[in-house]
């Protein structure tokens, strides 16, 4: 890959990670980017480094633009290793005369790399710093998604650098929206805000309540991962606008996991319920989809039926680490109910149901067991459940 210029005199100077697969137990199966954008006037600035094993890459693509030794700033939007990982090799090799970074950047830097002798320049919402024809704004986005988080916006070109925000874990070759299928584009820009920004849906809204008041011009997204928004950053700055309201859509899923098939049986019936109840549905056996898919999938449903065999008096336990899983990102919520064969004791739904009603979804029944194989009447109880389910999702009665 090699440096790209992105507007006239700005770069991106990042990485690609074409083989990590997994990110705190979020699958990307499609790899990532670690994006860092370089900025050439009369101050030379660096905005974020990258994970520490392509600090190689930084370099060799900051060497295609300029000396990386003439670097005067580096802008550190956000410490999470994957953008900071190659911050310490950076600071010794340029020597920087400003780390700029938030109050709480500072803190998690010192926490992270205990250099107290680092030249750090403290900013905050509305700080700007002029590297001579452009000038940077800062915008602290505190949670979105760690206290340290800011943006930073270059205002002669209505840039906005977004760190973390408006991202996709995304390997590819293009730099930008619209050197890409959109569809997939769009896909991974929803897997990545149900998995990561998920539980702070409150403060995007108000992330995009302030960007809405400042008045400020958009015109180019540039976030730390994925692709650039060039040709239209307003569908996705709508789309966290939906996506942070938790709209849904006519819609359910049916997650399970099975053993000898059973639970698949009634995962089945459940979803031709469903169907016949008018309304669109996704069967997800966790054998088969990751957890982060089908958080994924669960963004915009309106209802979610969870299915799990009965194992030592547990759920299965790929079903109890979709529920931990799930829990930690709060989703709004769901119209839901619970199923499962079971041998002999059968504690599966009572478990399943106990974690749903923690994340306050509302249940539409106590829960359907099946005695090891279902028979016809017991299939046509999981039909009856689905159809049910299709009601209170349109908005009639559950009952």
């Amino acid at each position: 890959m090699r440096a790209t210029e992105i507007k006239p005199n700005v770069y991106w100077v990042g990485a690609i990670d074409w083989s990590i697969r997994d990110f705190h137990g979020y699958s990307t199966p499609e790899g990532s980017t670690y994006n860092a954008y370089l900025i050439v006037d009369e101050k030379i600035a660096l905005f974020d480094t990258v994970k520490r094993p392509f600090k190689a890459d930084l370099i060799k693509h900051i060497s295609q633009v300029t000396d990386p030794a003439r670097i005067d700033y580096i802008v550190v939007n956000h410490v999470e290793l994957d953008h900071s990982g190659a911050l310490p090799e950076m600071v010794e090799l340029v020597k920087p005369k400003k780390i700029i970074c938030s109050a709480n950047g500072k803190k998690a830097l010192l926490a992270h790399f205990h250099r107290e002798d680092w030249p750090y320049e403290v900013v905050e919402t509305g700080s700007t710093v002029s590297l001579g024809s452009k000038t940077v704004r800062f915008i602290e986005t505190r949670m979105l998604h760690w206290p340290d988080s800011m943006m930073s916006y270059l205002e002669q070109d209505r840039l906005l650098i977004s760190q973390d925000g408006f991202g996709q874990h995304w390997a590819t070759s293009e730099r930008f929206d619209d050197e890409v299928d959109r569809s997939e584009l769009m896909y991974q820009s929803a897997k990545y805000y149900a998995n990561i920004l998920l539980p702070y849906s409150p403060l995007v809204q108000k992330l995009l309540a302030d960007v809405r008041s400042s008045g400020i011009e958009i015109d180019m997204i540039a976030p730390d991962h994925g692709l650039i928004w060039r040709s239209d950053p307003g569908r996705i700055i709508d789309a966290w606008d939906r996506w942070s309201r938790q709209e849904t859509v006519e819609k359910a899923i049916v997650v399970y996991d099975t053993m000898w098939q059973s639970t698949e049986m009634m995962a089945r019936a459940v979803a031709d319920g469903v169907q016949e109840g008018g309304v669109s549905v996704k069967v997800m056996n966790l054998g088969a989809c990751h957890r982060s898919d089908v958080i994924t999938d669960l963004l915009d449903a309106r209802a979610v039926v969870l299915g799990s065999s009965t194992i030592n008096n547990n759920m299965l336990p790929r079903m109890a680490d979709l529920l931990c899983y799930m829990k930690g990102l709060r989703p709004a919520p769901k119209i839901a109910a619970a199923f499962g064969s079971y041998g002999w004791g059968g504690e599966a739904v009572k478990l399943i149901n106990a974690a749903m009603e923690e994340m306050n979804f509302e249940i539409v029944d106590q829960g359907l067991r099946v005695n090891y194989v279902p028979t016809a009447d017991d299939l046509a109880q999981c039909a009856e459940l689905g159809r049910r389910i299709a009601r209170a999702v349109r908005g009639e009665d559950g009952g």
